[in-house]
């Protein structure tokens, strides 16, 4: 088993599964010996970026503190997982660049009418009626990886197949062990 630490960086759109997918794959690296660590984008905006608006520069301040501190997890040996929309390619390539390990970018796509279809704190419907303003993917751009490590489509797949790709690509970059069994 390695000892590397990595991060797992998934960024998407509001909605696309980013946190549903940290959750999901968490305990299967932790039952594979991989120390893990999440960064959420909700909870490190309420923690480490109070304060903190949704102005582009905001949002940028907040993804390179992300990217910070996933750093800093990542090479100390522990996977870091970060759940955040990061909508901008150039600051997501920056985060990537001050890695001292292996940046593995996730891209969670999901097309817009299903993301909005999912939204249970009614963010988009709020984002359309003008009371939500750069909200990304309404009135904000989001700008989708050019390439990406790993590409999952939770609007097509289920969980677990969006799971299985992303650690079918870990196992064969020798990030994580195998599975004892096939199953995860």
């Amino acid at each position: 088993m390695t000892n590397n630490g990595f991060t797992l960086w998934f960024t998407g759109l509001s909605g696309s599964g980013k946190s549903t997918l940290a959750e999901y794959i968490t305990p299967i690296l932790i039952e594979r010996g991989t120390p893990v660590e999440v960064l959420d984008g909700d909870v490190v905006r309420t923690n480490l970026s109070k304060g903190l608006g949704f102005s582009k520069e905001d949002r940028d301040t907040n993804i390179r503190r992300i990217g910070f501190v996933a750093n800093m997890l990542a090479r100390n040996g522990v996977c870091s997982i970060t759940a955040a929309i990061s909508p901008y390619s150039a600051v997501r390539d920056e985060c990537r660049a001050q890695c001292d390990a292996t940046f593995v970018e996730v891209y969670v796509e999901a097309p817009l009418a299903v993301v909005e279809e999912r939204d249970t704190k009614g963010l988009y419907a709020k984002a359309r009626s003008g009371e939500i303003k750069n909200f990304t993917g309404v009135s904000d751009p989001y700008e989708a990886p050019t390439n990406a490590e790993i590409e999952v489509h939770t609007g097509d797949e289920s969980i677990e197949e969006s799971a299985k790709k992303i650690l079918t690509w870990l196992e064969g970059k020798g990030l994580v062990q195998p599975a004892a069994n096939a199953t995860a």
